[in-house]
This record gives structure tokens, C-alpha cells and sequence, in this order.
């Protein structure tokens, strides 16, 4: 990496694997990695279903924008891997519940054969730093 990137982590998500960071913040942007509904104070996925994993996934991406110098109000671009479409309305029920602004990030949301730990959705997300943010 360069010392133009600041690696985020913050206690208050789940620890990542060694492979990668919870997030980067880079020109004034902070690019988080996919957060899944793990629990941090358990390390286990939440019970519940796809609604309570997907809750659990955001509030863990809430912690890592805020560690950033960022938040849901600066999220650009998000992107949603789900194990089933048939998770689709449950999803967004609980996504809805985050992202109340008026104009709403651009969004994919693809189906994918497996996620890590058997979870249900994984979600990543870009956002801009708030301003007076490092880096």
C-alpha cells in the first residue's frame, strides 16, 4: 500500500480475516470490504434469518464508516451478494432501515452460489470521508 492509504479497524465490527482490512480510506474516499452478520462481540452470525443478518452486516458497516471520519449519509455505491433471491424483499426491509436519505446510493445486488460462514447476504460499500476527515 501506499502512504497515501490509511487502513481503518475499529473493535466495534468484526475483526477481519488477515487477508484484508475493514476498510481503506483513500483520496477522500473510504472503501469498505463486504461485511457479512457476524456478531462482533460473539464472532458467530446472528440468528434470525436473512432480515436480522442483514441489520447485523449494516450496524457493522456503520462502525467501520464512523472509524473512517464517515457514514450512511455518504455512501456513494453498494453492493449486495445474496445466497437467494427469494431473501430479496426481507433484504431491502431491513436495508430501508439505514438508508433513509432522500437520494439513495447506486446499488447492485446479485445472487451468488455461497458466502463465507454460510451467511444469508454480504454487503461492501463506498462513501466519501466527511470533511476535515484524514486523508
Amino acid at each position: 500500500m501506499s502512504s497515501l492509504t490509511e487502513k481503518v479497524s475499529t473493535d466495534k465490527a468484526p475483526k477481519p480475516l488477515p487477508q484484508f482490512s475493514q476498510a481503506i480510506k483513500y483520496n477522500g474516499m473510504v472503501y469498505c470490504s463486504g461485511s457479512i452478520g457476524f456478531d462482533p462481540a460473539t464472532s458467530s452470525l446472528v440468528e434470525g434469518g436473512v432480515k436480522s443478518q442483514t441489520r447485523r452486516a449494516l450496524q457493522n458497516l456503520t462502525a467501520v464508516l464512523e472509524a473512517a471520519g464517515s457514514s450512511f449519509d455518504n455512501v456513494l455505491k453498494v453492493n449486495i451478494f445474496l445466497t437467494s433471491m427469494e431473501n430479496f424483499a426481507a433484504m431491502n426491509e431491513a436495508y430501508d432501515e439505514f438508508f433513509k436519505q432522500e437520494v439513495k446510493p447506486c446499488r447492485t445486488c446479485v445472487a451468488v452460489y455461497q458466502l463465507p460462514f454460510q451467511a444469508l447476504v454480504e454487503i461492501e460499500c463506498t462513501a466519501f470521508l466527511n470533511p476535515g476527515s484524514k486523508l
